[in-house]
């Protein structure tokens, strides 16, 4: 019978730390490893990042261009006709998304396009809305609840 005190790891599954630096007997002494000469050899002789030998680095080279927002805003998409192959019942809000695999589990914002047709009513809590989606969901009967990027809803449509 196998209980927790008689764990243990498979056979050469564990190995002890290389130790360098402890004498000639080990087999890592005296240049512990480092070889004879050279900046990489030396105590704090270490290389930064980027670094080319003194040739100008490639990140010095590439033209920086343009401007990246940090504070951008990206949202997960969905389509109506993806949204009318979905069988659940009431509210279909990102977390029901992100479970089925809809939408992708980094985007925080959910957003309706109107590529497809949907015929039964369904509610939709999204952060955004496109006119035709619009259209489409309050004409098949269905409901919008916006949401604020501050998690309240604001406004039904």
């Amino acid at each position: 019978m196998i209980t927790l005190d008689s764990l243990r790891p498979h056979p050469g599954s564990k190995r002890a730390k290389k130790r360098v630096g402890r004498g000639q007997g080990s087999g890592h002494g005296k240049t512990a490893c480092r070889g004879e000469n050279g900046q990489k050899s030396r105590s704090g002789g270490s290389i930064r990042p980027g670094f080319e030998g003194g040739q100008m680095p490639l990140y010095r080279k590439l033209p920086k261009r343009g401007f990246k927002n940090r504070f951008r805003k990206v949202y997960g998409v969905l389509n109506i006709g993806d949204l009318s192959e979905i069988r659940h019942e009431g509210v279909v809000d990102i977390a029901v998304l992100k479970a089925l695999g809809l939408v992708r589990k980094r985007h925080h914002l959910l957003k309706i396009l109107g590529d497809g047709e949907i015929q039964q009513p369904v509610t939709i809590r999204a952060h955004a809305v496109s006119e035709t989606a619009k259209n489409k969901i309050e004409t098949a009967g269905g409901r919008i609840e916006i949401i604020t990027d501050r998690g309240q809803e604001t406004n039904i449509v």
